[in-house]
């Protein structure tokens, strides 16, 4: 039987829990499918499949192929169709990771005009600070924001993330508001400590175009955006962070900016994905699509 058949009859036994419902789907005979998984399994020398009487489950090796098969299915049914079909919509599933506070904030809610304008393109979509693998972990594409490892990925610019400071009215009240960097020694900051390294990153901020920094004190070390904001909001201290993350607080007289004049280098926001996918459809128009969405929300 051909790979991609293979591939195909393996997927739907996964989604549908059951080689007898799996069969009924594909208009085939239940022992044409359970010979097409053994063959399968035969191939890629590993168990894909628990079977019991009255269940079939993925193995944790089946679960990461299945991931794979989807991906792989959609790409060759994309470029079988590849000239036929130009001109048309793209299709198939996308996998991507987003950091959590732009996922939740300005992604997903924008996601129903993306899905709208593509019908035939499906999201997986991953929402986390935690930088995943995209190779280990078959992930299309990530958005990633801040200074890149050299990881051998296609990197696409699509903006920068501009910073403020903030704090809560109440810290102010009790501490000041700085008016110059060299007001920050006799205040606190709420440390973001980076989930993936432990690595706390110190104070910066632009002055006659040179980027300075400075450790600053701090009573609690948060490892998310949303518990730094969380903390800001507490009165815990001073905070830099980006300026779409804050502007209802600020707007709610919840949080205020200070130095405003000594602000942080912008962040960096950039798509990367593996050299393989650089010609899928679906992935340019997602990709072009969400440059679009950040460069309007996030400035």
């Amino acid at each position: 039987m051909d790979r991609i058949d293979l591939f195909r009859i393996f997927a739907r036994v996964v989604e549908c829990s059951s080689f007898t419902r799996a069969a009924a789907t594909l208009g085939l005979p239940r022992s044409s499918v359970s010979a097409a998984v053994i063959e399968l399994e035969d191939r890629v020398g590993a168990r894909l499949l628990h079977r019991t009487t009255r269940r079939v489950s993925p193995t944790q090796d089946g679960t990461a192929f299945y991931d794979r098969c989807l991906r792989v299915i959609a790409d060759v049914e994309e470029t079988e169709t590849l000239f036929r079909l130009a001109g048309k919509e793209p299709s198939g599933r996308l996998k991507v990771d987003v950091p959590g506070r732009i996922g939740r904030l300005v992604i997903a809610p924008a996601l129903p005009g993306f899905l709208e304008r593509y019908p035939q393109i499906d999201i997986d979509l991953g929402v986390t600070d935690r930088a995943v693998n995209l190779i280990e972990d078959s992930v299309d594409c990530v958005l990633r924001v801040g200074p890149l490892a050299d990881s051998g990925l296609i990197a696409r610019s699509i903006g920068q993330l501009p910073l403020i400071n903030v704090a809560s009215p109440a810290y102010l009240e009790r501490h000041g508001v700085p008016m110059a960097p060299g007001d920050l020694k006799d205040h606190l900051a709420v440390n973001y400590a980076s989930p993936s390294s432990g690595r706390i990153d110190d104070w910066e901020w632009l002055e006659n175009g040179v980027l300075h920094s400075l450790p600053m004190r701090g009573r609690v070390t948060p490892n998310s955006a949303e518990a730094c904001i969380a903390c800001c909001l507490a009165g815990l201290g001073l905070i830099q962070i980006p300026a779409y993350d804050v502007r209802p607080h600020l707007e709610a007289g919840e949080l205020v900016e200070v130095l405003p004049g000594f602000q942080a280098e912008p962040m960096a926001m950039t798509i990367l994905y593996p050299s393989r996918q650089h010609l899928s459809r679906r992935l340019h128009v997602f990709a072009d699509w969400l440059e679009e969405l950040l460069r309007n929300a996030v400035r």
